[in-house]
């Protein structure tokens, strides 16, 4: 499974030598990076954008973060601002479909005093000491978080639950008084335009998995081919890992898009 890497410097020169430092990991074989970005806070507290992440499927995860980082923490020095806030309430909603948590962005805000410039980058890695031991020797300091995808069995869940509320009022309103139905159909209709914006957001998330997952597996073809050794068994490990992964997380938003027909019929 991926991780989120932040990786903190004392300025904009030793962060860009941090870039370098990823590059080489990944040709080396000794991590796989998919995407990364530069960030930097200033005077004032604002984060700003030094370097984005590149376009395409393999740059949504890293480009999603980076704005939910810009979301979360440009405000105040540790503090997230605007907690009950319709933008912010999309922020998090949006940076746990990356299983990122909000606890792990908190504690990076407190590395990032202005001045500061951060790498934010996805990567797969078998072991955190060649990361560690280089971004430390240039004066970075690395914070790591798993990338979790609670959101993909929430949504089979919720699907399921849909499912058995439908079910209940599809029964219910058979049964009924003549005088219950128009406030039972009421509840049905409301129902379905529910499932009908989950149906939409889960069509998102599973193609945007297939697009990433797609993207993600022909870096790492591309890596194999350049590695050699224990290095090339260890991207043929991740490569296995990630097929493994995309399949189990389909399955699972395959069964909340099922529930969903079901639902809805």
């Amino acid at each position: 499974m991926s991780k989120f890497i932040f990786v903190t410097f004392p300025d904009e020169a030793k962060a860009y030598e941090g870039t370098q430092v990823l590059t080489r990991l990944h040709a080396e074989g000794a991590l796989s990076l998919y995407g990364m970005a530069v960030v930097a806070k200033d005077a004032a507290g604002n984060l700003v954008v030094k370097q984005k992440s590149e376009h395409g499927p393999l740059g949504i995860a890293v480009g999603s973060i980076v704005g939910g980082v810009i979301g979360l923490l440009g405000g105040p020095i540790g503090v997230v601002v605007g907690a009950g806030s319709g933008a912010m309430l999309g922020f998090l909603s949006d940076l746990a479909g990356l299983g990122v948590s909000t606890e792990f962005l908190q504690k990076v805000s407190h590395e990032m005093l202005p001045g500061r410039v951060a790498v934010i980058a996805e990567v797969s890695e078998d072991w955190i000491t060649p990361l560690d031991t280089r971004m430390s020797a240039i004066g970075g300091i690395v914070h790591r978080t798993s990338r979790t995808d609670v959101e993909d069995e929430l949504a089979r869940q919720q699907m399921a639950s849909f499912h058995t509320e439908m079910a209940h009022l599809k029964s219910e309103f058979e049964h009924a008084k003549a005088e219950d139905k128009a406030r039972l159909r009421a509840r049905i209709g409301v129902l379905e335009i529910r499932i009908n914006a989950a149906a939409d957001r889960l069509q998102a998330r599973l193609q945007q998995m297939k697009d990433e997952t797609a993207a993600k597996l022909k870096a790492l073809e591309v890596q194999v081919v350049t590695s050699e050794g224990k290095a090339k068994a260890r991207v043929e490990a991740r490569i296995a890992e990630l097929r493994a992964d995309a399949d189990r997380r389909g399955a699972l938003l395959k069964q909340a898009w099922g529930l969903t027909k079901k639902a809805a019929a």
